[in-house]
């Protein structure tokens, strides 16, 4: 059977293992073989392949693993509906567990995080699937953080839906609702659950933040690489004072000054009561900075009596420099344009607020009326 009269390519033997244990595709595997319109042979030998790969486990979880990610939010959406259908209350915690569990997600992806560092993205994503599925009256909380199915869900659980997307959501008139009311405020504004299906809008909301993040810190890159020794310098003092260090700024920036090459050269205190001292050197190099620059900095920390040191380049390090500076005792921080840049952002270091964004969440203490 899988001999040499298997003529099948490679691309349809993996496209078949990531099928058939993937579950948001399980369904609709056999759609994709009609559409290619193959010989039934090739679905013959497919379906042969599929029965003997159901016993073989090992195999499976290999591809499986190679395969997986944390799933979007749509996915969520009917294997939640399904774990309510016995019509029990649930935690929300215990749906989170549940469906992780069904979807075998590996421990790397229930560790993984959003952007904003704040919460698990499976569980947000499962979060946003609870969302939809009651605005769409198929699941009810009868208590904070608890979840039931409705009538109207189990009706549909009847009917035995093969997928449920964000879309299939949309013959609810409560869920039509509630999509239209994400219009009322701007028109101009599009809602986020009709123009991108695979991401919640809290996702959209944080990837638009950090791409706009990025824009600004190659801006400012490109303007220290472009800016005179004395306004470097000025940058410089700034960030470190504003990071804590260097005591005031009139007392940073006596301790730092040009070192006659463009760039940055002193010591500075580590805290108010200048009880340790920090070698600075920063430098608007072009080309990455290598060893043999980060060892003599290395060196010149004995002649300044310290034992740390903190190098500043508009441009990067060297594997071979930033190796060296892990297996010595002393303590250096190397900081490439791009570290600088997003420093400068942190601190507010030559960039102003232009517009503020705030996510409101329900504060679940004030509506508890057992307090």
């Amino acid at each position: 059977m899988l001999g040499k009269g298997c003529k099948f390519a490679k691309p349809y033997f993996r496209l078949s293992l990531f099928i058939l244990y993937h579950d948001r595709f399980h369904r609709h595997f056999w759609d994709y073989v009609w559409v290619e319109k193959r010989s039934v042979r090739f679905e013959r030998t497919i379906r042969s392949l599929c029965n003997l790969l159901k016993y073989w486990g090992t195999v499976s979880k290999i591809f499986f693993s190679i395969a997986m990610t944390v799933p979007n939010y749509q996915s969520f959406l009917l294997p939640t509906l399904q774990h309510l259908g016995n019509g029990e209350e649930y935690p929300v915690r215990k749906i989170y567990d549940l469906l992780a569990n069904q979807l075998e997600l590996t421990e790397e992806d229930r560790q993984q995080l959003l952007p904003s560092g704040r919460q698990k993205t499976y569980q947000n994503r499962i979060g946003w699937a609870i969302l939809y599925l009651s605005k769409a009256g198929l699941i009810h909380k009868p208590k904070r953080g608890y979840v039931i199915i409705t009538h109207r869900g189990r009706e549909l659980l009847a009917q035995k839906p093969e997928i449920l997307t964000a879309n299939s959501l949309r013959i609810f008139p409560e869920y039509q609702a509630f999509c239209q009311s994400n219009l009322k405020s701007d028109p101009v504004v599009v809602s986020p659950i009709v123009t991108d299906t695979d991401r919640t809008p809290e996702e959209i909301l944080q990837d638009a933040y950090l791409t706009l993040r990025s824009e600004v810190a190659d801006e400012i890159i490109q303007l220290l690489k472009s800016s005179s020794p004395a306004f470097f310098e000025r940058v410089v003092v700034d960030l470190l004072v504003s990071m804590g260090y260097g005591g005031s700024r009139k007392a940073a920036g006596k301790a730092i000054g040009g070192s006659g090459d463009g760039g940055v050269d002193g010591i500075i205190s580590e805290d108010p009561l200048g009880l340790d001292n920090i070698y600075i050197q920063a430098k608007r190099w072009e080309s990455n900075v290598g060893r043999p620059q980060v060892q003599a900095f290395a060196g010149s920390l004995e002649g300044f009596r310290s034992r740390k040191g903190v190098m500043i380049t508009t441009s990067d390090f060297s594997k071979d420099a930033r190796d060296y500076v892990t297996r010595i005792e002393k303590k250096i921080v190397l900081i490439n344009g791009e570290m600088l840049a997003e420093l400068m952002l942190d601190h507010n270091v030559g960039v102003s607020e232009k517009e503020r964004f705030v996510i409101k969440r329900i504060d679940t203490d004030y509506f508890d009326e057992s307090q």
